[in-house]
């Protein structure tokens, strides 16, 4: 069974390097538990390394991975594009000093006047994947680019994004004649192969139907010029992942194979990748129990949860790092957060190898905590507030 490393055996080093993770631990030491805390830094660099990795690439940063100000406000200052999901991240990102021809209205769902009204800002770059929404677009947004999510599978990823949105390329294929006739300009092609997508070769599948769309449309006169390869970049959490470079030159082949050297405009989309290294939430144990004198497993819970800011452990989808400072052996245990809710566990079926010596009112430092974090919070269920962030900005 995958279980957490021991104490002893814990990277540090692979998630931070330990004299920043020790600056961190200082900067919360007088405040309340659960807190989350996201070096700007690490932002700055993510940011960076994707850009130096993809040169080619408008970076469009999914607003909803974290919305903070200070987040968006270093990106706006790197030349970075936006992606959101609402007319409110869009008001935020405006609010904060990014232009209208930075930012890009990707959610397929739209009501008809969030879509007027990002019009009226002067967005003018919108997704879509449905008729109706097509038929939105070309009354309150006329001539905009648009741009035509195709479905994916999302094998591979830890968190993936199926179903619910994209069409099938033959679906995708009609959309696009649309939308020429709706007197809109249809822009380009989207997909999104998961979050935390662990199978480049995802992004090789999916830029072969954007290369058969380009051809099919081209035969009716249209020429596409955009292809946007969405998330799905990495963060660092249990389960190691290939480096970035990997993934660039990987993606960046697919590209020549399907496109040869003069490929299309490329947009990417990543939310976790920039942001979730750059965060750590630090919890404290609140209760350690077993269920019977003979069971072989302890309870820790911790008052971070499912509904503070851990909703993505929900079928234990993704494998936080969980870092304990107390020495000696260690041993398995069930995760749990503090409500009253019986869903509120956060990793039972693979358990975590925990020291021995922790003890109620201890701190444990949960990693890789930077995205889909306190934006997935809610608001007041069981009277426990949102998770509190702080940045750390030196």
């Amino acid at each position: 069974m995958e279980t957490n490393q021991q104490q002893y055996g814990f990277d540090l080093e692979r998630y931070m390097p330990r004299e920043r993770f020790e600056r961190i631990k200082a900067f919360v030491a007088d405040k309340d538990t659960p807190c989350l805390v996201i070096d700007l830094r690490r932002i700055a660099a993510k940011y960076d390394e994707l850009h130096q990795s993809l040169p080619y690439a408008k970076i469009y940063y999914a607003i909803k991975a974290n919305p903070n100000d200070d987040v968006l406000k270093l990106l706006i200052d790197r030349g970075c594009c936006f992606d959101f999901a609402s007319i409110y991240e869009m008001d935020q990102a405006l609010r904060l000093g990014a232009t209208p021809d930075r930012l890009s209205y990707g959610n397929t769902i739209k009501k008809e006047r969030d879509i007027a009204y990002a019009f009226s800002k002067g967005v003018r770059l919108f997704a879509t994947d449905s008729d109706h929404d097509l038929q939105k677009l070309a009354r309150q947004a006329p001539g905009s680019r648009v741009f035509f999510r195709i479905l994916t599978d999302g094998s591979g990823a830890d968190w993936p994004l199926s179903r619910k949105f994209g069409a099938h390329p033959d679906a995708v294929y009609r959309l696009i004649l649309q939308a020429a006739d709706l007197g809109l300009q249809p822009y380009g092609i989207s997909f999104h192969v998961g979050s935390q997508q662990r199978d480049i070769g995802q992004w090789d599948h999916a830029i072969a139907h954007c290369r058969y769309l380009f051809d099919a449309v081209r035969d009716k006169g249209i020429s596409l010029g955009m292809i946007n390869l969405g998330g799905g970049f990495p963060a660092e959490y249990v389960a190691p992942t290939q480096s970035t470079a990997t993934y660039a030159q990987e993606i960046t082949r697919f590209l020549r194979e399907d496109f040869g050297d003069n490929f299309p405009e490329i947009l990417v989309e990543p939310g976790r990748f920039i942001a979730g290294d750059a965060g750590v939430i630090f919890t404290e144990v609140v209760l350690i129990s077993r269920k019977s004198g003979v069971s072989p497993n302890r309870w820790i819970y911790f008052d971070v949860g499912k509904f503070n800011g851990l909703i993505e452990t929900m079928d234990e989808s993704i494998r936080y790092p969980i870092y304990s400072e107390k020495e000696g052996p260690s041993e398995e245990a069930i995760l749990a957060g503090p409500t009253c809710d019986s869903m509120d566990v956060l990793y039972e079926n693979r358990k975590y190898a925990l020291p021995l010596s922790l003890s109620e009112g201890d701190r444990v430092a949960i990693l890789t905590t930077g995205a889909y974090t306190q934006s997935y919070c809610a608001v007041n269920f069981n009277g426990f507030p949102p998770l509190q962030m702080h940045v750390l900005d030196d």
